[in-house]
């Protein structure tokens, strides 16, 4: 039943892909995915900041409750991302102390809330990746309904069971499982363009020419006047 459901997940991208990623900032990787793809600026890192990836376990619930939530946190393996579609809404928090006990005992890569968290100082001592989209001390309902590795939205980004997600201080993205290949190389190749970028700067060569150029290339003329 559409609402009522739990899926098995058919897909996952493979450790090498989220071990690669690890070492590449979100921000380049969003760079090559033309920029086009994001989680939103709400959902931010509610822990010490250490970086998270891994394949996502999607959870899609009712607003303010964290039902299935529970459930995920049983189905997931070592190393998944529990990606939760709750609306956004900030009413009740769906997570807290003791899910990210459970949840970091499990050895899970981290969770991602379109909701609220509780418990902040504790969250936020820790290193065990959560991203929220606020806090609230109100806690959630279990009721239902909701549904597990069903295919989900956050801010225009949709997250397919498998896919892989990824965070750091500049917030989160997913990488379609298909995909990863592609952008893994064109991410690779950002990076080594801003390393010689960041040598020129060093050594006073750094070209800037390029904005002139734009410039003149929207009809604006670039000599101060």
């Amino acid at each position: 039943m559409v609402g009522l459901q739990i899926l098995k997940r058919t897909r996952q991208v493979d450790a090498r892909y989220v071990q690669a990623f690890a070492e590449i900032p979100v921000a380049n990787v969003s760079d090559c995915m033309t920029r086009m793809t994001a989680g939103g600026p709400r959902l931010r890192p509610m822990h010490d900041g250490a970086r998270m990836g891994g394949p996502a376990l999607t959870v899609k619930c009712r607003p303010g409750d964290n039902l299935m939530i529970h459930k995920a946190l049983d189905m997931a393996q070592p190393g998944d991302v529990i990606v939760v579609d709750a609306g956004g809404d900030l009413t009740n928090s769906l997570f807290g102390e003791i899910m990210v006990s459970y949840a970091a005992k499990r050895k899970l890569g981290g969770v991602v809330l379109n909701g609220a968290v509780r418990d902040i100082d504790f969250i936020a001592a820790g290193s065990f990746p959560i991203y929220a989209a606020g806090v609230t001390h109100r806690g959630p309902y279990k009721d239902g309904p909701g549904e597990i590795n069903v295919p989900i939205a956050i801010d225009g980004m949709v997250i397919q069971a498998g896919d892989l997600i990824i965070g750091d201080a500049d917030g989160l993205l997913c990488v379609p499982y298909e995909d990863c290949e592609r952008v893994l190389a064109a991410a690779r190749d950002k990076v080594a363009q801003e390393k010689v970028t960041l040598a020129n700067i060093a050594a006073g060569k750094h070209d800037t020419s390029w904005v002139d150029a734009r410039l003149k290339a929207i009809g604006c003329d670039p000599t101060p006047r």
